[in-house]
């Protein structure tokens, strides 16, 4: 049967049936990218400024990392990186390491801060790149003026100060790999004022003696210029203008060697060769000797290899884990729910504006009603009416109050006449019972023998009734 001709108005290959296609929610959508993004993505290291920067309640932290073309949500949740939580600030250039995730109540992905470094230069560190450039422009640094490192060195001119940490490494390694080098010390100091004089004046004494005068080749293979790790304060005579340009001037080739791995000086970009530390520079220089003999232990070497490469895959697999772990602990979960509430605290501060705002809307909305109705007669008349009462009601108060203390002062006098001292005062005086201290008022009250007291002005008199009184008027 051929097939029926398919009208031009249907759209069935523009929208498909249910079956046939896969719809996703929201939250399914949002919840595969955040998989594929913390799957992907996971921990990164990323440096900006910090912006919109807020503190909750709660501890958490919320605020912007942008840079000139883009900006990045970040979240730091109560109880991580403790101790660098002053760094962020409004303004501040920092380094910031954690993982990227989504928050998926808004479908915003964010990075979940782990640790936070400051990032920028002090006075030393733009001293720095003022000689760097400065050198850089003369050529000191030039990849072409580098000297090749002798693959064998028999001997070796070695800058450092002989108490210091670095010797010790260097020694160490050397007498390990290539005991037979022998080493030239010209000892000095490393760190503090004057320090870097120093140190040129000891590259420059063993440049002196390694091209004396009467010998065809130079006494020394190589000088070593070397200090153990610190603060940029601590490594700064090694980048004095001074150091350089002996190291440059040096007759034989020259490495560097100082602080760690992430410390670099002026003295490493000017030397023939830089090592990240003090030990990775005699492994460098005694590499030669050391790989020959590896054919004696070659077996050894490549087992030792063999178990490096396995003590890394097994790293790598517990770290894995670890994020893995990490992700699906249920901190994960709390943390999202304290910031949904968080947002919901924000939205009800700004309902509460809001509602504000428009209560403040109303009132200059009467306002002006009332300024376009013009009352001003009215509420002139009623203003003097006011100020009217209000003067009649001071005058009222005011004689109302003379009045009163008058009555006070009334009062007062007359008290004063009824107080009992005041009568005693005048001659008279009361008789008690002793007993009871009751006043007797009638003679006929009084017993025989009944103790009796009699209060004067001054003093009281005790007495005793003899017989019964007379109750006739007093005489």
């Amino acid at each position: 049967m051929p097939k029926p001709a398919q009208s031009q108005w249907d759209f069935g290959e523009l929208f498909p049936q249910e079956q046939a296609r896969t719809v996703l929610s929201v939250s399914e959508l949002t919840g595969q990218i955040k998989h594929l993004l913390e799957k992907q993505v996971g921990r990164v290291a990323v440096s900006g400024e910090v912006t919109s920067f807020r503190a909750q309640a709660s501890g958490h932290c919320y605020f912007t990392l942008k840079d000139a073309a883009a900006q990045l949500a970040c979240v730091l949740f109560r109880g991580g990186a403790t101790a660098q939580r002053g760094l962020l600030r409004d303004g501040a250039k920092v380094v910031l390491r954690g993982e990227v995730s989504v928050y998926e109540a808004r479908g915003q992905y964010q990075l979940i801060v782990r640790a936070v470094e400051l990032q920028g230069v002090g006075a030393l560190q733009q001293a720095f790149e003022r000689l760097k450039a400065k050198l850089a422009a003369e050529g000191l640094f030039a990849q072409e003026r580098k000297r090749p490192i002798p693959r064998f060195p028999q001997r070796i001119g070695l800058v450092t100060s002989p108490t210091g940490a670095a010797i010790r490494d260097v020694l160490h390694v050397i007498g390990r790999r290539q005991p037979g080098l022998e080493i030239i010390l010209a000892p000095c100091r490393v760190q503090g004022d004057g320090a870097g004089g120093e140190v040129a004046a000891a590259v420059r004494l063993l440049s002196e003696w390694a091209a004396g005068a009467g010998s065809q080749t130079p006494r020394l293979d190589l000088i070593l210029v070397t200090r153990g790790g610190g603060s940029i304060e601590d490594l700064w005579a090694f980048n004095e203008e001074v150091v350089a340009r002996a190291i440059a001037e040096s007759a034989v080739p020259v490495v560097s060697a100082i602080g760690h791995e992430v410390d670099f000086t002026i003295a490493d970009f000017v030397a023939d060769l830089r090592a990240a530390t003090p030990s990775a520079a005699a492994e460098l220089i005694t590499e030669g000797a050391f790989a020959s003999r590896e054919f004696v232990a070659g077996a050894a070497a490549e087992l030792g290899r063999l178990a490096r490469r396995a003590t890394g895959d097994a790293r790598e697999d517990l770290d894995e884990l670890a994020h893995r772990l990490g992700l699906a602990h249920p901190r994960r979960r709390v943390h999202e729910g304290l910031q949904r509430l968080d947002d919901a605290v924000l939205a009800l501060g700004r309902t509460a504006r809001q509602r504000r705002e428009q209560g403040h809307g109303a009132v200059r909305e009467m306002n002006g009603r009332l300024t376009r109705m013009r009352p001003r007669g009215a509420v002139a008349q009623r203003r003097q009416r006011v100020a009217e009462w209000a003067r009649r009601l001071d005058d009222l108060a005011r004689r109302g109050l003379e009045r009163a203390r008058e009555r006070q002062s009334s009062a007062e006098a007359r008290l004063r006449l009824l107080a009992p001292g005041h009568v005693l005062a005048r001659g008279y005086s009361i008789t008690m019972d002793a007993s009871t201290g009751r006043a007797l008022r009638d003679a006929s009250e009084v017993r025989a023998g009944q103790k009796l007291t009699t209060r004067l002005k001054t003093g009281e008199i005790r007495s005793t009734a003899d017989g019964r009184p007379s109750a006739g008027p007093a005489t």
